[in-house]
């Protein structure tokens, strides 16, 4: 084993299972790609970057992720990385050829010595016609939360109507109603009013401790 190896083995212990170190290892020099761990970005949770002007193939995963939903991510982004050496920009991104190479890819890490047995029953459901983001599978990701540590947060569609939520960058919204698959909140300092999705991950604001003269706002 290198030393490249062994550095990626000690990084990857930190956010993926034990049981799949060894092959995601493997698949970063044999795919010849780059991984990059990235601060959370509320629009995604992964990418992947073609080797475009003789560069790497590049992928990058949400640093906040439980290890679970690390490598499920991981996985979908090599599935991109797969389906463009076969395809290159011939084929939709989350195509039929998409699909097909993150089920074939997934199949490496479906057992209980790497996933719980939940999280293995919803992933089977999921692969069944795997979106464009795991996301979008409630069942997929209601599993996936369960094993979060981040306990303060929750999912949008979760807030009564009317609820005062705030996202990481510290923006202060109101939960306005649900329009088609959206919901229309309005941020509290510049009346502008956003969409968000049902599951996207917000904090739940408590007034009694927040500072309200900060917000414009009376606690009830």
């Amino acid at each position: 084993m290198n030393i490249h190896s062994k550095q990626n083995k000690i990084i990857l212990a930190k956010y993926i299972p034990a049981n799949s170190i060894d092959l995601i290892v493997e698949w970063i020099y044999r795919f010849n790609f780059k991984l990059k761990i990235k601060r959370s970005r509320l629009t995604k949770r992964g990418d992947y970057r073609a080797p475009l002007q003789n560069k790497n193939h590049q992928i990058s995963v949400n640093h906040d992720l439980n290890e679970y939903a690390f490598l499920i991510t991981l996985v979908h982004e090599v599935a991109h990385l797969t389906t463009w050496e076969l395809h290159k920009n011939k084929v939709k991104p989350h195509g039929e050829e998409w699909k097909n190479e993150f089920k074939v890819l997934m199949q490496h890490f479906m057992n209980e010595t790497i996933f719980p047995a939940d999280v293995i029953l919803a992933l089977q459901n999921y692969l069944k016609n795997p979106a464009a983001s795991s996301c979008s599978d409630l069942s997929l990701l209601r599993t996936l939360k369960k094993y979060d540590t981040k306990q303060e947060v929750t999912f949008v569609e979760d807030l009564p109507l009317n609820t005062l939520f705030k996202i990481k960058s510290e923006q202060h919204f109101i939960k306005g109603e649900r329009i088609r698959k959206r919901y229309k909140c309005k941020e509290i300092k510049s009346n502008k009013f956003y969409l968000f999705s049902p599951l996207c991950e917000v904090i739940l604001v408590n007034i009694a401790t927040e500072n309200t003269e900060k917000l414009n706002l009376l606690p009830a």
